[in-house]
């Protein structure tokens, strides 16, 4: 067995994670509903691990997932090594994916050490390439044969081709893809555009609809956009495919309540508000806020919970 499935299998089996309940302050649901967090960075805009991990515990999420930065990324956030050693300091509340530049001549050994290694995914890939060059199909052979999802930056500079993106998906069934950015989520409106009311019937809406390896990143700007542009749209979007959407922050805030982070906001807590306000079935909130990741990255379903304060 690979060390990366004793890890999943094994060592994840036997953290003891922290459930929460998702819903307003006023309003909680029934039981307790644990978090996955799809879509964090180490050392975003040198954001300490220490910091990272206040804004986690203040939306009390069970898991966070690393995506680690290579080549040009290493401006604005840390690599694989760094994500390790977050992992090694936060073992019950961080793993993480592993990342490189696909023009690497060493890119596919270095994906299949972090593989190797434990890590649970390859993403966020991020660069300047088509989605279905020659380079991002030898990320897709090697999860394909590790069995892992992979995570990619739809925008206007990186990952090309959208348009071309469902001939990848037939390509590589075996491999689960996550749509993450602007271009990704402007494409839920068949227009294309990033604001205003929704036209139904667009791309990364049909390709939810019709691929069983394509799954939706909520985090960021751009998720939260979606999510708030067009509520009588989202409300059923979310539940067509609660299935397939997964709860992210990509939030580079210090205290879960918009500290340092431009906009004055955090993006974390608005779109949690926004999935409680849509979603009123706490096992359809589970799915996105856990279940779903969980599945993809073979996570064992939490332990008995730890309990932080929330200042």
């Amino acid at each position: 067995m690979r060390r990366r499935e004793f890890l999943v299998r094994g060592g994840a089996a036997a953290l003891s994670l922290p459930l929460v309940t998702l819903g307003s302050s006023k309003t909680r649901a029934a039981r307790p509903i644990p978090i996955l967090d799809i879509h964090q960075h180490p050392d975003f805009d040198k954001r300490s691990v220490e910091l990272l991990m206040v804004h986690q515990r203040f939306h009390h999420v069970t898991m966070t997932v690393l995506l680690p930065g290579d080549g040009w990324m290493n401006g604005r956030i840390s690599g694989n090594d760094a994500a390790w050693s977050h992992v090694r300091k936060h073992p019950r509340e961080i793993v993480t994916f592993c990342n490189v530049d696909p023009e690497r001549d060493d890119a596919v050994k270095l994906l299949q050490k972090h593989l190797d290694k434990g890590a649970l995914g390859i993403g966020e890939q991020k660069f300047e390439l088509d989605a279905d060059s020659p380079q991002m199909r030898r990320v897709y052979d090697v999860a394909r044969d590790y069995g892992v999802p992979v995570l990619l930056h739809f925008g206007s500079k990186h990952n090309h081709g959208f348009d071309r993106f469902h001939k990848i998906l037939e390509a590589y069934p075996q491999v689960s893809f996550l749509g993450h950015a602007g271009t990704w989520w402007s494409n839920i409106t068949r227009d294309g555009k990033q604001e205003g009311p929704v036209q139904k019937g667009g791309l990364s809406d049909r390709l939810l609809a019709d691929y069983p390896n394509m799954y939706g990143d909520l985090s960021a700007g751009s998720g939260l956009n979606a999510l708030s542009r067009d509520k009588d749209f989202a409300a059923d979007f979310v539940l067509r495919h609660s299935r397939k959407l997964i709860w992210g922050s990509d939030c580079f805030c210090h205290d879960g309540k918009g500290a340092t982070y431009p906009p004055g906001y955090c993006t974390a807590q608005h779109s949690l508000d926004l999935l409680r306000e849509y979603v009123q079935d706490p096992a359809i909130l589970r799915r996105i806020s856990y279940d779903n990741g969980a599945r993809l990255l073979k996570l064992k379903p939490p332990m008995p919970p730890i309990r932080f304060s929330r200042a």
